[in-house]
């Protein structure tokens, strides 16, 4: 059988290039080469072993775009109903869902309780830190449109179906709200995104690279905050933005604890706070549950984007990517073979996105 590159984490911290077989697609399912592989910060902690214990060995990355090399037998649509054949490029949502599970059916919720994120590195895989993704019957994926840019779909991978998630679960920004969003990286852009095509009034992006932030500003942040600032000075700064009744809704897409307690503070009277970035930050922050009460505020978290969440990102960038510089969002280009360094780059904030191209030796 023939072979392709796959970056294995192996344990925490412990990052290997593999020869791993290409096997031809299941029944319902699909193999295709991998085009861009998003590196995500949950990688980073997936990494480091912040998020906890995986099942090492494990192919990295949940973000794809790919190119259809074979599909199983019975496959001529996407997951929308549109038809494919090889040669086409799709993007996929990273779980196979079983629809026979509590979750799948009654609640129509995910994750599905009876599939996986990951699977053995020895075996069938789908993570996209290779040559080659084998996507199993039930993990959905979608064709691009023949215009479609891959940089500006794969620019906020998994990051906009986040964002949608997080909106839809616990409440979308209404038009003439202001939004403040903690964290420039890529779930805090496509918070940023979203709430501008929304119509907030006034969108306050808070990070510490300026980089980050001038990124935020072109995808629609009226104001930013500079995290280098006191959370006593961010504070008066996102309420002389904001007014007197602070911004209704806060988004978390920092990813690291100290945030919480600050994104409650900061959320006005009658606000939501939305816990989006702290998936992978295991631990726990101090907050004062009568101000919860008194301000009447709603924290609320979301992870696992369902499968419509991702069909509706891949649309949102395709119908974006002509006007906003989301393609410009990829700064940095690695091959398998250094995706550790891709990992190293994206935990100091040197990168806005980078991405696996198996086309670099």
């Amino acid at each position: 059988m023939a072979t392709g590159k796959a970056c294995v984490l192996v344990e925490p911290n412990r990052i290997e290039t593999w020869d791993v077989p290409i096997p031809d697609p299941e029944a319902g399912g699909a193999l295709v080469r991998v085009i861009a592989g998003g590196v995500c910060g949950s990688d980073v902690h997936i990494l480091t072993g912040e998020a906890g214990i995986m099942p090492f060995p494990i192919i990295l990355g949940h973000e794809g775009v790919g190119r259809i090399e074979k599909l199983g037998p019975g496959v001529d649509t996407d997951y929308a109903g549109v038809p494919v054949k090889p040669g086409d490029l799709v993007y996929w949502a990273p779980i196979a869902l079983c629809h026979r599970c509590y979750n799948c059916t009654v609640l129509d919720e995910t994750p599905c309780e009876n599939s996986q994120f990951f699977e053995h590195a020895e075996k069938p895989n789908w993570g996209s830190y290779a040559d080659f993704a084998w996507l199993p019957n039930g993990l959905a994926f979608y064709r691009l449109p023949d215009h479609a840019s891959v940089d500006a779909v794969i620019s906020l991978g998994c990051a906009l179906p986040t964002a949608l998630r997080g909106y839809d679960r616990c409440g979308p920004v209404r038009t003439g709200e202001a939004v403040v969003v903690q964290g420039a990286g890529p779930v805090g852009l496509a918070a940023i995104l979203l709430a501008s095509l929304a119509g907030a009034r006034e969108i306050v992006a808070i990070d510490m690279h300026e980089k980050r932030l001038e990124v935020a500003r072109a995808l629609g942040a009226t104001a930013t905050v500079s995290l280098k600032d006191s959370a006593e000075e961010r504070r008066r700064q996102v309420y002389e933005i904001c007014g007197p009744h602070g911004p209704e809704v806060v988004v978390e897409a920092a990813g690291v604890l100290q945030a919480f307690p600050e994104g409650v503070d900061l959320t006005g009277n009658h606000g939501r706070y939305i816990v989006l970035g702290l998936w992978g930050a295991i631990g726990q922050q101090p907050i004062s549950p009568r101000d919860t009460t008194l301000k009447n505020l709603t924290i609320a978290g979301a992870t696992f984007p369902k499968p419509r969440h991702y069909h509706q990102a891949l649309h949102t960038a395709v119908r974006c990517q002509e006007r906003l510089p989301l393609a410009e969002l990829v700064t940095h280009r690695f091959g398998v073979g250094s995706a550790a360094t891709a990992l190293s780059a994206t935990a100091k904030g040197e990168v806005i996105k980078a991405v696996i191209d198996p086309e670099i030796a």
